[in-house]
Parts: C-alpha cells; structure tokens; sequence
C-alpha cells in the first residue's frame, strides 16, 4: 500500500500557556493536534514529563493515522521538551526524529532539530558560534520565527554558565522578537533561567502560579550546572 502523500510543512507556533489554552485542548480531538499543543503547553511551564507523556501519545496517534509528517514533527517537539532536563536521552529522541524528517519537506522542523541539538548541549563551548551559524541558515531559510527558539537556546546556556552580561544581550534580543505579542513568554522564561526579576509585570497567564513556573526553570538550569560539573 502506498504511503499516504506528506502533509505541506507547518509552522510550529507554542500556544499562549494561558488557562483558556489548556481548557480548550481536549476539544480539539485529532484534526486540531490536541496532544501536540498540550505538549507545548507543558514543555513551556518546564513540566517535562507531562510534556513528553503528550507529544509520546501524539506520535502514537501520528502512527495510527499513517501521517508521517506529523509523527515527524511530534517527535521533533518531544526531543525538544526533553533537552532542557535530560540530555542524554533527548539525543537518543533527537537521533529518532533526524530518521523521521528525512525525505520530508520540513524544513523548519529540520531547523528546530538544531535548535534542541544546542539545548541539549547548553553550558559547552561550542553553542555560541553554532547558534550564531543556525541564525544564517534560518534567515536564508525565510523562517524568522526560528530565531526566537535559538535565543532562548543561548539564554539557557548563558544561565548554565552565569554568563550575566551574555544572558541580558539575548533577553534584550528576544524582547526584540517578541515585540509583537508572539512568544513573548520566551523572555520571561529567559529571566526565570536566570533567577532575574521581570522588569515590569508579565502579560502571560500560566496555568500554575508565575513562582512555580519560575522555579521550575530555574530548577533545570540548575540540573544542567550540577550534570557538567558531575558528568551525571
């Protein structure tokens, strides 16, 4: 039997981490990804188990719809979740979805790959100049969105490293990015890496209280400070 044709790419855009948001998700049943944006929620609040227990049942349901394109995109967005928390696997995640966007025309989600490659190598010499190379490749790409995923890359490495100085040029650079409204959640996030202050009260409404987000965040980059120094 023939496989089914690739669905055309599609843009990965987090949902807003709102109560509405993550109220709205069982409604939105197959056609609508609801396991994929729950993930995203999930991934957003630093909850990586239930972020990776979502984008696992989307793959599944991925594979039971024979939609290659979006099983690849789902695992995608899985070796992402897992990044931040545990490198080792998300390599081993990330191996398995290189496997599934090859002969696909997803460009972006082959970019966001090398966007979790350099979060699952935060706080190692080598991510600033291949987050600098992965800008160009996005920018002649025509997919701008990306940028903001590569920053918020940097400013978990920053944070890992305590990179102060390092980490504020790229909050600065996000505010930038998100100057429209769209993943303006990534600088607070970017602040909660780094155990910064909001410099103004924040327009996201996570659905837990602002404080866990934060700590949790925080609590990864700590993680990550404790497995370079430990090698565990």
């Amino acid at each position: 039997m023939p496989c089914p044709p690739t669905p055309p790419p599609i843009r990965y855009r987090t949902p807003l981490p709102t109560p509405s948001a993550l109220a709205a998700v069982p409604a939105l049943g197959w056609k609508g990804r609801h396991h994929r944006v729950l993930g995203d929620i999930h991934w957003s609040h630093a909850d990586t188990a239930q972020a990776v227990a979502a984008f696992e049942a989307g793959r599944a349901e991925a594979e039971q719809h024979s939609a290659v394109g979006e099983r690849a995109m789902t695992q995608v967005r899985l070796a992402l979740a897992l990044s931040f928390a545990d490198p080792a696997r998300a390599g081993d995640e990330l191996a398995l979805a290189h496997q599934l966007l090859n002969g696909l025309d997803q460009r972006s989600n082959t970019l966001l790959a090398q966007v979790v490659a350099l979060i699952k190598d935060a706080g190692t010499d080598s991510v600033p100049g291949r987050a600098q190379s992965l800008h160009a490749d996005i920018e002649a790409a025509g997919l701008p969105f990306l940028h903001r995923f590569v920053e918020l890359a940097l400013a978990f490495h920053h944070a890992v490293r305590g990179e102060e100085q390092d980490l504020a040029a790229t909050i600065s650079r996000l505010r930038e990015l998100t100057a429209t409204g769209d993943f303006a959640y990534f600088t607070d996030i970017a602040h909660f890496m780094g155990a910064l202050p909001l410099p103004e009260p924040s327009t996201t409404r996570w659905t837990k209280s602002e404080d866990d987000v934060r700590s949790a965040w925080r609590g990864l980059v700590q993680a990550r400070q404790e497995h370079l120094r430990t090698g565990i």
